[in-house]
C-alpha cells in the first residue's frame, strides 16, 4: 500500500476551486447538453443530446499522444497519493468530472491493482458518488492511460441515488455475486459495506479482492499483465458491478461505463428517436 497524500475532507473543496479557476483560464472546455429521460423497464435513464460530440472528438485527436504526461496544470486537482493523482475531465458533460489517473505510465488495459483502489476510495472517501473505469477502447475508453473516473453525486442528481438504483433495491441477495433483474446481458454485481470508505486500506484490499471475483465469475482469467477482452467497471460505496463488453458503440451510439448506471449520451435527434424505438437495454445488451 503506498502513503495517501490527500487530506481528509479536502476534496471537494479542491474540485470546486479548481473548477471556477479552470473555467475562467478556459482550461476546462464544458459541453452543453440536452437532458432528457427514456424510461425502460422502470429505470429512468438519463439521456443528454450532445450536439457538439464530434467538436469534442476532434479536439481529443488534436491532443498530444498522452494528455496525462505531463497532464495539464490548470485542470490539477490534488495528489491522491504517492502512486496516483486527480484532474478536471477537460470536456466534461457533466460537473466536476474527475479523472483519478496514475503518475507514471500504467496501461488503460492493465489489470487494476490495490493502489488504484486506495486512490478510488480516497476520492470516494471524500466525495459521494459514482467511480467507474473503462477497461479499453470497446469498453469507451479514449486515452491510453491508466485512469479511473468519478462523478460527484451532489452536483448532478436531483436526488442521491443512480438511475439503476431501483433496479438494484430489487435483487434478492442470496450469494455474495448477484444479477440485476432485466439486466438480460452478462455481468455480475456485489455489496459493499456502506462504511468501508472509513478504512482505506481495508477498503481496496477488500474491493480488490471483490474485483477479481467478478471477473472469475464472468469467466475471465486473470493472468499476465493485462486483461485482453474488454470490460466496464462501476462502483459506489454500496456495491461493485462489472459488465463484459464486445463492442464500443452501437448504431452509432457511444456507450462507456456510465450506460450502466443509466446515463446515455446521443448525437442529435434522430439517434434520440432511434434509442427511444429501441431501448437503452437493448442497447446496452447490443454492445456487450
Amino acid at each position: 500500500m503506498t502513503n495517501l497524500k490527500l487530506e481528509p475532507n479536502t476534496l471537494w473543496s479542491k474540485i470546486i476551486a479548481r473548477t471556477q479557476s479552470a473555467l475562467a483560464s478556459g482550461a476546462l472546455q464544458s459541453l452543453p447538453t440536452e437532458q432528457t429521460i427514456i424510461e425502460d423497464e422502470g429505470i429512468p435513464f438519463f439521456t443528454r443530446i450532445l450536439q457538439n460530440l464530434q467538436r469534442k472528438e476532434t479536439a481529443r485527436k488534436k491532443q498530444k499522444t498522452n494528455p496525462f504526461l505531463p497532464y495539464e496544470e490548470a485542470l490539477f486537482v490534488a495528489d491522491i497519493s504517492e502512486t496516483h493523482l486527480c484532474l478536471l475531465n477537460k470536456f466534461n458533460v457533466v460537473d466536476h468530472h474527475l479523472l483519478m489517473i496514475t503518475k507514471e505510465f500504467e496501461a488503460q488495459e492493465d489489470w487494476l491493482n490495490e493502489r488504484d483502489f486506495e486512490a478510488m476510495w480516497a476520492c470516494l472517501a471524500g466525495v459521494d458518488g459514482l467511480a467507474f473505469y473503462n477497461g479499453g477502447e470497446k469498453a469507451g475508453a479514449s486515452q491510453p492511460h491508466k485512469h479511473l473516473q468519478l462523478i460527484p453525486f451532489e452536483s448532478n442528481l436531483d436526488s442521491r441515488s443512480l438511475p439503476i438504483e431501483g433496479a438494484i433495491a430489487q435483487i434478492s441477495w442470496h450469494n455474495e455475486i448477484e444479477t440485476i433483474p432485466g439486466f438480460e446481458f452478462p455481468h455480475a454485481i456485489a455489496k459493499l459495506d456502506p462504511n468501508l470508505h472509513k478504512n482505506l486500506p481495508q477498503a481496496a484490499q477488500i474491493t480488490l479482492e471483490l474485483y477479481q471475483k467478478l471477473l472469475q465469475h464472468l469467466g475471465r482469467e486473470i493472468t499476465g499483465k493485462q486483461h485482453t477482452q474488454p470490460y466496464n467497471l462501476l462502483a459506489t460505496r454500496q456495491w461493485l458491478f462489472i459488465v463484459p463488453r464486445s463492442q464500443a458503440e452501437f448504431t452509432g451510439i457511444p456507450v462507456n461505463s456510465l450506460g450502466f448506471a443509466g446515463a446515455l449520451l446521443v448525437r442529435n435527434q434522430e439517434q434520440l428517436a432511434y434509442l427511444k424505438a429501441f431501448g437503452p437495454l437493448n442497447l446496452l445488451k447490443a454492445v456487450t
